[in-house]
């Protein structure tokens, strides 16, 4: 089922993240949520979707004007794409968004190139 309100796909009868009951079938080229984050991982899928020939929207929740005044880094962006791409949006994003993050701070060493000395 899919909320018109909230572009949402849903199992249940009502919409998790509005409440609507009022729900109907999912059409071909409804806009679809895929996911709401920070602009450097909004870029980064939105990059991927171009690369796959995705079309996709990226909308600010504050606009433009706010986003200046404020800062980018408090933006958040929601990605959309019509339903007929949004099995594949969705893998990508989640596999972008999940991809684990390596963190050699530990086993860097110093810039002798010596072991870091154990306290």
């Amino acid at each position: 089922m899919y909320c018109e309100s909230c572009c949402r796909l849903t199992d249940t009868e009502t919409c998790p993240e509005c409440g609507k009951k009022l729900l109907r079938p999912v059409r071909e080229n409804d806009p679809c949520f895929v996911l709401s984050t920070g602009q450097i991982w909004a870029d980064m899928v939105c990059d991927v979707l171009k690369q796959n020939e995705i079309p996709f929207l990226k909308q600010g929740r504050m606009g433009a004007g706010l986003t200046m005044l404020t800062g980018i880094p408090l933006e958040t962006y929601s990605l959309y794409v019509p339903y007929s791409h949004f099995e594949q949006a969705k893998e990508i994003a989640d596999a972008l968004i999940a991809a684990p993050i390596v963190d050699d701070s530990e086993n860097e060493q110093s810039d002798l190139g010596e072991e870091p000395e154990e306290e």
